[in-house]
């Protein structure tokens, strides 16, 4: 498969698109997990994106792969590549996440549905408020350990692309 679009790496496009959406996507499922009401709203458009996070990833590592074999070979090449990884089993987890929490955003519409006169079939307000607590607990983690890796990726592929390719200094022209 050819991974270029208008003559550029696909890599180089896509891995711009992750590293905006990547955090994005986190901090919208800590939301979703931790405040009732915008659950109750955004939960389908989180669980889409989170969803799409996933394949976005592995099309990236792929067109990363793809780009390795047409560049010289260099160190910083190789231990960015061998990190691009690290974030697939982070994406997982956010799909996860975003799947337990649409789980009980549907349970929370249901029970509300059936209406005040069931009050006994609702969750109690002791088990809504543990199970928001484990949700935003789970969703603060996968967050900070997807943001941590796709920061340390980022970084070994800057380095890797732009460490000694400029002057300290102005270039006179």
């Amino acid at each position: 498969m050819d991974y270029t679009f208008a003559g550029l790496p696909l890599h180089v496009l896509l891995v711009h698109a992750l590293l905006v959406l990547t955090p994005l996507v986190a901090l919208a499922l800590v939301l979703v997990a931790a405040w009732p009401a915008a659950r109750r709203i955004l939960w389908i458009p989180v669980l889409a994106a989170a969803a799409l996070l996933l394949p976005l990833g592995l099309v990236t590592i792929e067109a990363g792969k793809w780009l390795e074999q047409r560049v010289p070979p260099a160190p910083l090449i190789q231990e960015h590549t061998a990190q691009g990884e690290d974030i697939v089993p982070w994406l997982n987890g956010i799909v996860v996440v975003a799947v337990v929490i649409a789980a009980w955003a549907v349970v929370e519409l249901v029970m509300a549905r059936r209406g005040a006169g069931l009050d006994a079939a609702r969750p109690g307000r002791a088990m809504r408020l543990v199970v928001g607590v484990v949700l935003t607990l789970a969703a603060l983690g996968v967050a900070a350990g997807t943001s941590w890796t796709i920061v340390q990726i980022g970084e070994a592929g800057s380095r890797a692309v732009w460490e000694g390719s400029f002057s300290d200094q102005p270039l006179e022209r």
